[in-house]
C-alpha cells in the first residue's frame, strides 16, 4: 500500500529495529482502527514488533501461533506466523522474515479473529 497525501508517516527502522510492512490492505485498515480505538496499546504493539517480533517474554500478549496457523505463505515462502494481543479482542497477526529482518502484518482488527475459536 503506497502512502498518499494525508497518510501518517511511518518512521524508518534504526539501530537494529525491524521493518514493519502491511501485507494486505485489510491489515492496513485494521491497524488504523486499532490506532483510533486503543492508541497506547497499539503503540506498544508497534514498539514490540519493531524491537523483537519473536520475543517470548510475555507469551499471553505475544506468541507464535500453532497448528495450521503456525506458518503462512507470503511472497512464495512459508514464514512463521505470530500474534500480538493489542486489546482484549484486538489482535495483530504477522509473519516474520528473519532474512530480510521484516515483519509483514497480515491481520489487524479490533475484533478477535474467528479462526482460533474452537
Amino acid at each position: 500500500m503506497s502512502p498518499k497525501r494525508g497518510d501518517d508517516v511511518a518512521p524508518p527502522p534504526i539501530a537494529g529495529e525491524w521493518r514493519l510492512r502491511f501485507a494486505t490492505n485489510e491489515a492496513a485498515k485494521g491497524w488504523a482502527a486499532l490506532c483510533s480505538e486503543a492508541p497506547g496499546n497499539t503503540r506498544r504493539c508497534f514498539e514490540a514488533l519493531r524491537g523483537d517480533p519473536i520475543s517470548s517474554e510475555d507469551p499471553d500478549r505475544q506468541h507464535r501461533l500453532r497448528g495450521r496457523l503456525a506458518t503462512a505463505c507470503y511472497g512464495g515462502r512459508d514464514l512463521p506466523q505470530w500474534e500480538y494481543e493489542v486489546t482484549a479482542g484486538g489482535r495483530v497477526r504477522y509473519l516474520v522474515d528473519v532474512e530480510k529482518r521484516t515483519v509483514y502484518l497480515v491481520y489487524a482488527s479490533t475484533r478477535h479473529p474467528k479462526d482460533t475459536d474452537a
